[in-house]
């Protein structure tokens, strides 16, 4: 098989300090300008250049004076955000090397990993170094314009991906965000959740029914690839609750990726089509028995 990477994702906004973003598996978000107003192309998003006057961030000195001016509060978020892009960048080789290891050991020791290839194989697909890659995958930082006769202040997002799943390519593992081997591991088993749903449904990913079948896949992967126990909602990104977290971080993440696809008007559409397919999806574990992780 060529398996391979439809994003997973959600859109990740600025105005607060980029350290506090999420940085889990996400997709790109696709912006749509507001059909109310009469000067649509005035709300389309445009991408954001580093202007070192604007942001305090001057990729011409060294990384170190520009680490102590962010600690010191003399860079704006946006200007973290190019800071780190930057960072990634030098750091390609050494973060893809790191990534490729980390991937190579969770084929031969991660229990989740392993079934889910062999799972993969019953349905005569092939997941291995050749497919599943290690890449820096650069973060998309745009403007959004406010809709001024709405009285809107125009506000800054920031775009990224943690990996993706394509049927004609393979798994992309986005070797920069990756914090550390359980992350990747997470990761991985998401799309490779993609890759045997598609094996075993066929999955419409582009066509007419493409939203609702991403968001099966959506709650499927997030389910049981374990990147919404509670570990790792709690401790990791701060989501504490005493009931139904699990739930909740499966449903948001869902929601999430719908609202990236092009096809998706907006959050109250994606909200609706996750709602749609809950029940039968939720409740789906294949090709697990149960909820490993």
């Amino acid at each position: 098989m060529s398996p391979a990477p439809t994003t997973s994702a959600g859109p990740a906004s600025s105005g607060i300090p980029p350290s506090s973003l999420p940085t889990s598996t996400v997709t790109e978000n696709d912006t749509k300008p507001s059909s109310s107003s009469s000067t649509a192309n005035d709300l389309l998003p445009r991408y954001l250049n580093n202007d070192p006057a604007r942001t305090g961030y001057d990729p011409s000195i060294q990384w170190w004076m520009n680490y102590f001016k962010i600690l010191t509060g003399q860079i704006t978020p946006e200007g973290v955000e190019h800071y780190r892009e930057d960072r990634y960048r030098a750091n390609e080789a050494r973060d893809c090397a790191r990534c490729e290891a980390d991937r190579d050991w969770l084929f031969q020791n991660s229990p989740v990993v392993r079934f889910l290839r062999e799972k993969v194989a019953d349905l005569n697909g092939v997941l291995d170094e050749t497919n599943v890659v290690c890449r820096r995958c650069p973060s998309r930082i745009v403007v959004i314009p406010g809709n001024k006769e709405k009285g809107e202040e125009d506000r800054i997002e920031v775009a990224r991906q943690g990996g993706g799943f394509s049927p004609d390519h393979g798994i992309l593992l986005c070797a920069n965000e990756m914090r550390n081997r359980g992350h990747l591991e997470d990761t991985l088993a998401h799309e490779m959740v993609h890759a045997w749903d598609h094996l075993r449904w066929k999955v419409d990913w582009f066509g007419e029914k493409s939203l609702r079948h991403a968001a099966c896949t959506e709650i499927r992967a997030s389910m049981l690839s374990g990147e919404c126990r509670w570990t790792r909602e709690s401790i990791v990104r701060g989501n504490w609750t005493l009931t139904q977290q699990f739930q909740n971080c499966v449903r948001m993440r869902a929601i999430q990726s719908v609202m990236a696809r092009p096809t998706c008007k907006d959050d109250v559409h994606a909200t609706k089509v996750v709602n749609e397919v809950w029940d039968s999806c939720f409740s789906d574990k294949r090709p697990f028995e149960e909820i490993y992780r």
